[in-house]
């Protein structure tokens, strides 16, 4: 098995606090810090730490014991570590986790165990819908959100022979769905890659002999990296365009395949030039603090810190009470960098979806500007099927 990272942030460890609040809030981050995928994991750590850092330790005026633990992209690592952090740890709090198919591994689990999860990326419809629960709360979307919006553009800009790609894991398979739930058009050809591929090769010369007039995919990590170059190199790129969720364009991504990505058109919840204060302290203080651009990962895990940070405080710090930390959660009394934020029933966000065009910046960077607004106040497929 993989060797399992356990770290205690320095800058979040034990803080002086008055004899009430002597013991610190535990909470489990179980994300992928190695192997394929581990730059979302990454983002979504640091955001989380510096939402903590800005608190001098603390979160809801409380210290924080934040245990993080790399999960190496390995469904059997994130169950075993979410079982120590349960039984050994006693954490009350977990977050953390990046891919879909690790968070259906976990997370039933956890909040059968009265613990309470908050999830900053992987929102499977599984957890949306039947398989809800009140201590599942999700700060960034349900899957199909982003490729929805999508799907919506791409059909009000009239293409009408789409190619879909994406890798064959749940994630992969609620993208498609989203995008096939509001585009209507004909679909050239419909791919599911193998999760981790890196040589596209064979789907480039697929999509070459379909002539579609728009590719809409979806490849997080170094998977997307590697599609984006390879599909620049092929030269398809200035014949039929590139659509794809934020996931396919972040800001790691863009900084790793640089100007290959110009032009493509994707969709998020989130962009750093959205302005309100919450995201430009954020934006400042991860680029201080990080040296780089904040990603939209990095935004979830901030976001995440917030929303506990907001519940802990409205608990005076006393998380012995579920249901009153519950509400509290349930509540969302914080100032997300996205703007205006809020649960549906099944804990999920009701939220506005952008759509963003790949640019180069007055720096010289390349990253994301938002065009315009494909949803408002959306909630997700699956909130009637959930049951709370």
């Amino acid at each position: 098995m993989r060797r399992m990272l356990t770290v205690m942030a320095a800058a979040i460890a034990f803080v002086a606090a008055p004899a009430a609040a002597e013991e610190p809030v535990r909470i489990g981050m179980i994300t992928t810090l190695s192997g394929g995928g581990s730059a979302l994991g990454i983002d979504v750590r640091d955001g989380f730490e510096l939402a903590v850092k800005l608190r001098d330790g603390k979160l809801g005026g409380v210290p924080v014991e934040l245990i993080v633990a790399d999960d190496a992209n390995e469904p059997q690592n994130a169950i075993q570590i979410a079982e120590r952090m349960l039984q050994q740890d006693k954490v009350q709090i977990m977050t953390g986790i990046i891919w879909s198919n690790l968070a259906l591994a976990v997370v039933p689990k956890v909040v059968r165990e009265g613990v309470f999860y908050i999830s900053p990326n992987a929102g499977p419809s599984q957890l949306a819908g039947r398989g809800c629960h009140p201590n599942y709360f999700n700060v960034a979307w349900q899957n199909d959100n982003l490729h929805e919006a999508v799907g919506q553009y791409v059909q009000d800009q009239g293409y009408d022979n789409v190619y879909l790609l994406a890798p064959n894991y749940p994630a992969g398979k609620d993208s498609i769905a989203g995008f096939k739930r509001f585009y209507k058009g004909g679909i050239a050809g419909e791919t599911y890659t193998k999760l981790g591929q890196l040589d596209y090769a064979a789907e480039i010369a697929q999509i070459r002999a379909a002539k579609p007039d728009a590719v809409f995919f979806f490849l997080p990590g170094g998977m997307g990296i590697n599609f984006i170059k390879q599909y620049d190199q092929s030269g398809l790129k200035s014949e039929i365009p590139l659509f794809g969720p934020g996931f396919s364009f972040d800001q790691a991504i863009l900084g790793a395949v640089g100007k290959a990505a110009v032009g493509a058109i994707n969709s998020s919840q989130w962009n750093r030039d959205l302005d309100n204060e919450s995201n430009r302290t954020f934006v400042a203080a991860f680029e201080e603090t990080y040296g780089r651009l904040p990603s939209l990962y990095a935004s979830q895990g901030y976001d995440a810190a917030l929303l506990i940070d907001s519940a802990i405080r409205a608990v005076g710090g006393d998380l012995s009470g579920a249901d009153a930390f519950r509400a509290a959660l349930k509540k969302a009394d914080f100032e997300s960098v996205r703007g205006d934020f809020a649960f549906g029933a099944n804990n999920h966000p009701v939220q506005t979806i952008y759509v963003r065009e790949v640019v180069v910046d007055e720096q010289g960077r390349v990253t994301n500007k938002i065009l315009d607004k494909a949803f408002e106040n959306y909630t997700d497929a699956y909130a009637e099927e959930c049951r709370m």
